[in-house]
């Protein structure tokens, strides 16, 4: 088997990965306790289930429907209706009652909206040859967000859309709408950067142009200069795990990446024997801030590098924004096995859908 045919498994493994980590993960996504996560998953999550009615940690009820952030920061002035009126149409009644579950209604094997974005870079660089356009992607993303018809079943959409799209209804064009908020930093700002690097790599663009398209595409929607930094040294982990055919030192990869990137010491810390709810959780947080995400999700990497199975149960299980925690750490162990996770990714709901937008991405 040559190598480019190597190169294109492997990217295709991740991309498979990305949505069964967001899958198995959802129904719990955003529970802070892991007591609650017991609760409602006695044992805790072990397959692919659907949303719980009941979300013991939600404060959906406490963001804003008009922009970015949360209600309170806008009490007192008159914003159009985003969620409800411009995207997430017919999901607003969700909105305002404590404990909905972020994505209510949603069944087994479905996926999350970021993931869904994800698949709509996909179909853009499909049309493109892996090269990126901007403008292309954000046409695209418009479209898909404000359907009359929506095109995915999730109720909630993070932060950054909400405000993006408050922007783009005050007349910004599309490449200035992103919004800046306390979130912006957001691990759900890496959800969509392995197509674009994956495709571009496996299509024979150079690393600096797709280290380039990167920031461009992450900045269209996450302006922040800390996130900007992880979202370069994530390109080049996949980069050198995509390249790296014979699995040669992927612990020391890894393992330099975290040095390298957060000044992680991740041998010396897998010495201390730590259990992981003290590293994610403790150590650093389980939210969504990129300063405690991507470590834990290195954490995660390197631990578990040769059980992927184990290492996505154990990032469901671990709580918080675990849907886009896993959804990297995901790509990351597809990169190192050339293999998704194949019991879980038969279940998904699209999958046909996204064997084929895999196989139009990386022809």
């Amino acid at each position: 088997m040559d190598t480019h045919h190597l190169q294109s498994q492997r990217a295709s493994a991740a991309l498979q990965n990305l949505f069964v980590a967001d899958a198995l993960a959802m129904p719990v996504h955003w529970f802070y306790s892991i007591r609650d996560i017991e609760k409602a998953f006695p044992g805790g999550v072990r397959q692919l289930e659907p949303a719980p009615q009941f979300h013991p940690s939600s404060i959906m009820s406490l963001h804003s429907t008009s922009s970015g952030g949360r209600r309170a920061a806008h009490a007192g002035t008159r914003h159009p209706e985003i969620v409800g009126e411009v995207i997430l149409k017919g999901r607003q009644q969700y909105w305002n009652k404590p404990n909905v579950h972020y994505h209510q209604g949603m069944t087994a094997g479905e996926n999350t909206l970021n993931a869904h974005c994800a698949r709509v870079l996909m179909r853009s660089l499909a049309h493109t040859g892996g090269r990126y356009e901007p403008a292309a992607f954000l046409r695209d993303y418009i479209d898909f967000m404000c359907a009359d018809v929506a095109r995915h079943n999730d109720t909630y959409a993070e932060s950054y859309h909400r405000g993006f799209f408050a922007n783009l209804q005050r007349g910004l064009p599309p490449e200035r709408c992103a919004a800046v908020t306390h979130d912006t930093p957001s691990i759900g700002g890496l959800v969509t950067v392995a197509p674009l690097v994956l495709a571009g790599r496996v299509h024979g663009i150079a690393l600096d142009t797709i280290r380039a398209d990167v920031q461009t595409h992450v900045q269209l929607t996450h302006p922040d200069a800390l996130l900007l930094r992880i979202a370069d040294d994530y390109t080049q982990l996949l980069d050198k795990l995509l390249h790296n055919i014979n699995n040669s030192d992927v612990a020391s990869i890894i393992a330099d990446t975290a040095l390298r990137s957060v000044r992680l010491d991740l041998p010396g810390l897998m010495l201390k024997k730590r259990d992981d709810r003290e590293i994610i959780g403790q150590l650093y947080s389980s939210a969504c801030y990129i300063d405690g995400a991507w470590p834990g999700i290195l954490y995660l990497l390197y631990k578990y590098r040769d059980h992927p199975e184990a290492a996505l149960l154990a990032n469901a299980n671990l709580g918080g924004d675990n849907v886009h925690r896993g959804a990297v750490l995901g790509v990351l162990l597809g990169l190192i096995h050339g293999k998704a996770i194949e019991p879980w990714y038969k279940q998904l709901t699209a999958k046909p859908q996204i064997d084929h937008e895999i196989a139009q991405l990386l022809s």
